[in-house]
């Protein structure tokens, strides 16, 4: 037999979960390659959240490349939220504004305490410093990640978390310098109302690791390309109606009244930070 006919072509009913890659220069670019690629290449398939009338989702792997993840417009105006929530998010990820609420609203767990304090059998484990101590001693080691997950807690849970490992290494750059390069490894993803907001947040993750390393070695690293691996990467049922009108927003709208520079959002960003100044006091 030829090699075309061995090959599986994989389609909506296929049994072979697709492997799907996009790139693009900014984020809301990349974000938007990927929900198009995977709403005309993804596998229909359920998920255990479906109500009963619900179609099945879109799914696939997904692999993202932003080339230059701080280059704006940085924001898209899709984002399942407003921009102050975004703001908020960003802090709950990268400096755990909301960690004191695990245990009660509903939270078991947050990015930024399985990062910052991941439970072990020798108590909190800061594996972000670990991330950085271990870049500072050896730029290109292999070695620079983190992790989430924890088998005993979240093996049987009904919401573990999504995010499963960050990884990073430093390259130097003949003309730019240092350079850190991040992966983010996911479980699965709400590709519409949650891939946006999260990889804002972990890029800024990304951007405060290369300033404590800087600080730490007395030379500028700049965040370099993030990479954005996602299991279960997939579109709900659910929300097909809506989603349907985003696509239609591809069509109508230029690039440019689809996002938002983050100058823009900035006001919108200082009333969240109001806000949870308010809230500690």
């Amino acid at each position: 037999m030829s090699d075309k006919k061995n090959t599986k072509h994989i389609t909506f009913d296929t049994g072979y979960i697709p492997v799907l890659k996009v790139e693009g220069k900014t984020l809301p670019e990349a974000w938007e390659k990927s929900l198009i690629t995977l709403w005309e290449n993804g596998v229909s398939i359920k998920t255990q959240y479906d109500r009963p009338n619900d179609p099945p989702s879109r799914d696939a792997t997904m692999i993202m490349v932003i080339h230059e993840p701080f280059s704006e417009p940085r924001i898209h105006r899709a984002l399942p939220t407003g921009l102050d929530e975004l703001e908020i998010y960003r802090q709950e990820v990268v400096l755990g504004i909301h960690d004191h609420w695990i245990g009660k609203h509903g939270w078991s767990y947050s990015y930024h305490e399985r990062l910052f304090s991941y439970p072990s059998k020798k108590g909190p484990l800061n594996q972000i410093d670990a991330v950085i101590q271990n870049l500072v001693n050896c730029f290109y080691t292999r070695r620079a990640q983190a992790i989430t997950w924890s088998p005993d807690i979240d093996s049987m849970h009904h919401e573990p978390p999504c995010l499963q490992r960050t990884w990073f290494r430093i390259l130097e750059d003949p003309e730019e310098g240092l350079i850190l390069n991040m992966n983010t490894h996911w479980r699965s993803r709400d590709a519409y109302k949650a891939a946006f907001m999260n990889i804002f947040a972990l890029t800024d993750l990304q951007r405060e690791i290369a300033e404590k390393i800087s600080s730490r070695i007395g030379e500028p690293v700049k965040p370099g390309r993030y990479v954005d691996i996602t299991d279960g990467y997939h579109i709900y049922g659910s929300y097909f109606d809506d989603f349907r009108g985003f696509l239609n927003t591809l069509k109508t709208k230029s690039f440019e009244q689809r996002t938002y520079s983050t100058a823009f959002a900035e006001t919108f960003f200082e009333e969240a930070r109001e806000k949870i100044r308010s809230e500690k006091k």
